[in-house]
C-alpha cells in the first residue's frame, strides 16, 4: 500500500456465484469505501449484481475471527480460548501425528470451499495426499457442481465447459434447464437480455417446476415435475430421431455408443414424457421442433440438473441432445454448466476432491499418480479414493475419521440432514474450522478456529464458469492476527512434516512456498500436456493482458474460447461417447404420509449461508423473512392461511417457517430457498432448511439430492406472537440480531424456572427469526411465535436489546391478555416498535418505519394497534430495486398511468425512478411487471 494515493482502486473479483465479474475497489488503505464493476473485464464489463454492488458493506469489523482460539479437551461445555498461532499449530500436529500414528492416515479428513483461491485449494490437497497420504479430501463444490464435472467426463471425456459466454451473441435457441438464471447468475442473464434485444429471433426456453423470474421472461415455460429432467430430454431426443433431424455425419465421424442410445430412446416417446414429467405432449414438441430449427443451439444449467440422485445422468441426457445435433464446438452452441461458486472450478483444477489429482487427473489411474508423485517428489499417492461430502461426515458421526478440518465453509448449515451432521460434530475427536467469520454455525461448533483472510484481503487466482482465468489482488491487509488460507496450511505442513519425519537430503520442505505465486508456478507446471493446459500462463500475463481462458498452453497468445471445435473430444478413442441415460424417478416420491414436493433454490439478493451477505440490510428487501411458498389452492384445501407458522416434517427432521401463497408452484409443491439457516432461523432446536433435505446422493457424482424432499405441511397451532424492528445505529446489526438470537435459543429456560421448560424449544414449539431491515439506516427485525406468552422479563430483555426500553419509548400493557407494544419515536419519526399479542397493526406501521415519514399527527394512534391504516395512507410494499429502495407499489402505480408499450414505460419508470438503471439485477422483474400494467390497461 505504501505510495499510493489515499484513495486509490484495486482490481479483485465478486466473491459470489461462478460468472467470475471483476470488481474495481475503492480503498482508503484501512477500510473498502465502495466497489463498481471493473468495465475492462470480459466477465461482466463493468456490470454488478446488487450482491456485488453492495460488497463494501459486508466488511463491517463486527464477527470478524481476528485471532485463533483452542478449546483444551473434548469437553464442548468448555468454551474455546484465545490462543495463539505457534501455540495453535503446533497443538493441531501434536494431534495429527499421535492420530495419524493410531489410527492411520484415512482417520483425518478436510473439507474444503469452491470460495477458496487455487493458491489455497493446493496446499491443502497437497498436504493431504502428498504429505499425510489421504484422499479424505472434498469440497462444497460436491453440493454444487459435482454431477456437472460428472456428466462432462462421461460424454466429453473432461471436466471442461466447451462454451463460453460470448456465444449468448450467436445463439439461435437458449435453453435454460434447472436454473432461475436471471436471480441466481443476474449478470450474465442481462447478457442474455442484450442479445435477445439485438437478435429479435433468438428464443428462449426455460425448464424448471417453478415460475421463477427467469421462466416469466422465457418465450417458452416448461414447468416439468421435479426430477423429470431425463425423462424430457430423452423424449426430446425420440422426436428428433422420428424426425430425421439428427446430424448423421458428425454422429459417424466424432462419437460412439449413438446405436445402444437409439434403442434406450425408442420408447421414450413425448406422449409418455408427457405424463412422467406432468406437462402437455405439444409443449415438448414445440420445444423439440425449436431445437430442431435452431443452427445454434446453447444450454445453461445449474442445481436442478446437479443436486440429484440421478444428477449424472440429466447432465448426460443433456449433452447427448447436443451431440446427436453438433450442437457443439462452434459459436452459439453447446451444453454449458452454470458454476455455483467464484472457484469451484480452481478447485477441481488442483485437484480438490477426495478421487481428484492436480491437472484433472484421477486418483484411481496409476499412471496419474506417479505423475504427480513425481512433480511433487514424493515416493506415492494413496491409491483409493477418499470419501466424498456425504461420505466424510457420515464417516466422522462413525467415528472413523477423528480430526476433521474444514475451510471456508459452512457444512452445519449447507449439508442435508443436518441432525445427522451435528452428530459428526458432536463425535469428532476434533473439529478444525479455518474461517473469516466466527458467527457461522460450524465455527461456533469448532474446536479450533483459525482466523483467515476473506474477500479485499487474499490473493491468488480463481477460474470462472467459462474456464476464465483473474488474478485477485489484496485490497487490504489482513485484520487482527489474521492469515491466509494458503499461508495458515503451509506453516502447519512444515511443522507437520518435521513431526513426521518426511524431511528429504535433497530438499528442505515440500512447502517451499513464500507467496501465492510460488504455489501458482508449481500448480501451472501439473497442468502441462493436459486438457487444461496453462503453462503459457503466469501472474505477469493475467496482469498485462487481464483475465484468460484455458488452455493456454507455452508459446500461445491467447487462450481458446471453445473447445471441441475440430471434433476431437479428450477420450481414449478421441470420440465423444452417447451415455445411456435410463429414466430414474426422484428417490423419496410423495406420499399419503408426506404428500408434498418440497424443492429449493436461491433468492436475488442472498447467497448460500448469508454470512456475507447477511451483514446487509438493504439485501433484505426484496425477501425480508424467511418463508415457505405454496400454491394458493394447497393452502385453501388445508384451512391454513397465509402468513402463519406451519410444521414442516420430512422422514429426517422438522422445521417450523411462516407460509406464504404463490401460484408460481404447482399444487402438490412448495418451494423454500436454501438460504435459511440458523443465523436468521433462531429458536432453539433449529438446524435450519436443510434438517428436511435428502443425504442420499448420485452413485457416480456423489452429489445429494438437495432438489426434492417429501415433506408434511401443519398448523403449528402457536397462539401468541411477536414482531419488533427497530433501528440500531450506530450499533451494528449484524450483533444486535445474534444477541436476540441468544435470547430466542434460551427463551424455554427462562420462562419456567427449571430444565423441563427447555422442551419449549428443542421440541421447537417455539418459531423465531430474526433479519435485518433498512437502506440508509441499519435495523433489526425480530418475529417471534409461541404455544405461549413468554415471562415479561423475557420482554423487556428483548427491548433493551432494540433500544425500546427507555423512558422516551411509549408503552401500552394489558397483562391479562398478553398485550404488550412499544413505541420509539425520534425526531418526528418512527425510529423502533415492538408489538406482542396482537399484530394487527404491523404492516402499517412497518412501512411508516421504512419510509421515514413523519408520525407526529399518529402519536395517539401509535399504541392503539389498530389494523385500519391512516387515512391517506399508501403501503409501500416489497422493495424491488434495492439499489435505489423502490418498492412494488411506486412501480405499479407509476406504471399504470405510463404510456405507451412495455418498452417506453419501463425506459420512463427507470427515468423517474431510477430502478434497474445501477445493477440491473431488478429488470426481470420490472419487465414483468411494467408488461402485466401495458395488459392490463
Amino acid at each position: 500500500m505504501t505510495g499510493l494515493p489515499a484513495m486509490h482502486e484495486v482490481r479483485t473479483t465478486c466473491p459470489y456465484c461462478g460468472v467470475g465479474c471483476g470488481v474495481l475497489a475503492t480503498t482508503d488503505g484501512e477500510r473498502i469505501t465502495a466497489v463498481r464493476g471493473d468495465p475492462d473485464h470480459p466477465a461482466n464489463r463493468g456490470r454488478l449484481c446488487t450482491k456485488g454492488s453492495t460488497l463494501h458493506l459486508t466488511t463491517t469489523p463486527y464477527g470478524r475471527a481476528l485471532s485463533p482460539e483452542l478449546r483444551d479437551g473434548r469437553d464442548r461445555s468448555v468454551p474455546r480460548r484465545r490462543s495463539s498461532w505457534d501455540e495453535v499449530l503446533d497443538a493441531l500436529v501434536d494431534r495429527f501425528a499421535t492420530t495419524i500414528a493410531a489410527h492411520g492416515p484415512d482417520s483425518v479428513g478436510f473439507y474444503l470451499s469452491g470460495q477458496l483461491l487455487t493458491e489455497d485449494y493446493y496446499v491443502f490437497n497437497k498436504l493431504a495426499k502428498g504429505l499425510i497420504g489421504t484422499n479424505n479430501v472434498d469440497t462444497n463444490s460436491r453440493l454444487c457442481m459435482s454431477s456437472a464435472v460428472a456428466g462432462y467426463k462421461a460424454t466429453l471425456g473432461a471436466d471442461a465447459p466447451p462454451a463460453c459466454y460470448d456465444d449468448l451473441d450467436h445463439a439461435e435457441l437458449v435453453l435454460i434447464a434447472g436454473s432461475n438464471m436471471a436471480w441466481a447468475h443476474p449478470v450474465l442473464y442481462r447478457r442474455l437480455e442484450d442479445a435477445r434485444a439485438k437478435n429479435p429471433l433468438l428464443r428462449v426456453v426455460c425448464i424448471d417446476p417453478r415460475r421463477t423470474e427467469t421462466a416469466r421472461a422465457a418465450d417458452m415455460h416448461l414447468p416439468i415435475l421435479p426430477g423429470t429432467d431425463v425423462a424430457l430430454f430423452n423424449a426430446v431426443l425420440h422426436w428428433l430421431l422420428w424426425e430425421d433431424a439428427v446430424d448423421g455425419h458428425y454422429i459417424a465421424r466424432h462419437t460412439e455408443g449413438f446405436a445402444e442410445l437409439k434403442l434406450l430412446v425408442r420408447d421414450c416417446s413425448p406422449a409418455w414424457a408427457a405424463r412422467v414429467c406432468g406437462v402437455d405432449e405439444s409443449q415438448i414438441i414445440a420445444f423439440a421442433g425449436l431445437w430442431k430449427q435452431s443452427k445454434a443451439t446453447l444450454s445453461l444449467y445449474c442445481q436442478g440438473l446437479n443436486q440429484s440422485a440421478s444428477g449424472t445422468e440429466k447432465n448426460a441426457a443433456l449433452i447427448n441432445l447436443h451431440l446427436a445435433t453438433a450442437q457443439i464446438g462452434k459459436p452459439g452452441a453447446g451444453p454449458f454448466s452454470l458454476t455455483g461458486q467464484p472457484n469451484a472450478m480452481g478447485g477441481r483444477e488442483v485437484g480438490g476432491l477426495a478421487n481428484l489429482l492436480p491437472g484433472h487427473r484421477e486418483v484411481v489411474n496409476a499412471v496419474h499418480r506417479a505423475e504427480v508423485a513425481r512433480l511433487w517428489g514424493v515416493d506415492s499417492l494413496p491409491s483409493v479414493p477418499g470419501k466424498s461430502a456425504i461420505e466424510l461426515f457420515d464417516a466422522v458421526r462413525r467415528r472413523e475419521i477423528k480430526l476433521l478440518w474444514i475451510a471456508c465453509t459452512n457444512p452445519a448449515q449447507s449439508l442435508p440432514d443436518l441432525r445427522a451432521v451435528a452428530s459428526a460434530f458432536a463425535n469428532a475427536d476434533c473439529v478444525i474450522v479455518q474461517e473469516a467469520f466466527r458467527t457461522t454455525e460450524s465455527a461456533r461448533l469448532a474446536d479450533v478456529l483459525l482466523p483467515a483472510t476473506t474477500w479485499g484481503e487474499k490473493h491468488g487466482t480463481v477460474t470462472n464458469s467459462e474456464r476464465r482465468i483473474t488474478h485477485v489482488n489484496a485490497v487490504l491487509p489482513p485484520p487482527g492476527e489474521a492469515r491466509h488460507d494458503w499461508d495458515i496450511v503451509v506453516d502447519f505442513a512444515r511443522r507437520l512434516e518435521r513431526r513426521l519425519g518426511r524431511a528429504r537430503p535433497d530438499r528442505v520442505t515440500l512447502f517451499p512456498y513464500e507467496g501465492p505465486e510460488a504455489i501458482f508456478m508449481e500448480h501451472r507446471e501439473t497442468t502441462r500436456g493436459r486438457d487444461l493446459d496453462i503453462t503459457g500462463l503466469d501472474y505477469a500475463l493475467l496482469d498485462a493482458s487481464g483475465p484468460q481462458q484455458w488452455p493456454l498452453r507455452e508459446g500461445d497468445s491467447t487462450g481458446a474460447a471453445r473447445l471441441y471445435v475440430d471434433g476431437a473430444f479428450p477420450t481414449e478413442s478421441g470420440r465423444a461417447r452417447f451415455r445411456l441415460t435410463p429414466y430414474r424417478a426422484v428417490v423419496e416420491p410423495v406420499d399419503a404420509r408426506y404428500p408434498f414436493a418440497l424443492t429449493t433454490g436461491r433468492l436475488r439478493d442472498q447467497w448460500h449461508g448469508m454470512s456475507r451477505t447477511g451483514r446487509v440490510p438493504q439485501l433484505f428487501g426484496h425477501e425480508p423473512e424467511p418463508m415457505l411458498s405454496m400454491n394458493g389452492a394447497d393452502i385453501a384445501r388445508r384451512g391454513l392461511v397465509a402468513g402463519e407458522v406451519v410444521r414442516v416434517n420430512s422422514r429426517r427432521g422438522e422445521l417450523l417457517i411462516r407460509l406464504a401463497a404463490s401460484d408460481d408452484v404447482r399444487s402438490g409443491q412448495c418451494y423454500v430457498p436454501m438460504h435459511w439457516g440458523t443465523l436468521t432461523l433462531a429458536a432453539g432446536g433449529s438446524h435450519g432448511i436443510n434438517a428436511l433435505t435428502v443425504p442420499a446422493f448420485d452413485p457416480v457424482s456423489k452429489q445429494p439430492e438437495l432438489k426434492h424432499t417429501a415433506v408434511r405441511i401443519e398448523r403449528a397451532n402457536l397462539s401468541w406472537s411477536l414482531v419488533a424492528f427497530a433501528y440500531v445505529g450506530p450499533r451494528d446489526p449484524v450483533a444486535i440480531r445474534d444477541a436476540l438470537r441468544e435470547v430466542m435459543r434460551s427463551l424455554g429456560d427462562g420462562d419456567a424456572g427449571d430444565r423441563a421448560s427447555t422442551t419449549l424449544a428443542h421440541s421447537q414449539q417455539l418459531f423465531a427469526s430474526t433479519t435485518l431491515i433498512g437502506n440508509e439506516r441499519p435495523g433489526v427485525v425480530l418475529r417471534l411465535s409461541a404455544q405461549r406468552a413468554p415471562e415479561r422479563s423475557r420482554l423487556e430483555q428483548i427491548d433493551r436489546i432494540l433500544g425500546l426500553a427507555g423512558s422516551a419509548t411509549l408503552a401500552y400493557d394489558d397483562a391479562r391478555r398478553h398485550l404488550s407494544r412499544r413505541v420509539h419515536v425520534d425526531d418526528g419519526r418512527l425510529v423502533g416498535v415492538r408489538l406482542a399479542g396482537d399484530l394487527a397493526a404491523e404492516a402499517w406501521m412497518r412501512d411508516f418505519f421504512l419510509s421515514g415519514a413523519s408520525v407526529i399527527e399518529l402519536r395517539q394512534r401509535l399504541l392503539a394497534g389498530s389494523a385500519a391504516a391512516p387515512l391517506g395512507f399508501k403501503p409501500r410494499g416489497r422493495v424491488v430495486c434495492n439499489c435505489f429502495n423502490v418498492t412494488e407499489s411506486e412501480i405499479a402505480e407509476f406504471s399504470a398511468t405510463a404510456q405507451g408499450d412495455a418498452a417506453t414505460r419501463l425506459a420512463s419508470l427507470q427515468a423517474a425512478k431510477r430502478c434497474g438503471s445501477n445493477c440491473g439485477s431488478c429488470l426481470p422483474e420490472l419487465r414483468t411487471m411494467v408488461a402485466s400494467a401495458v395488459v392490463a390497461a
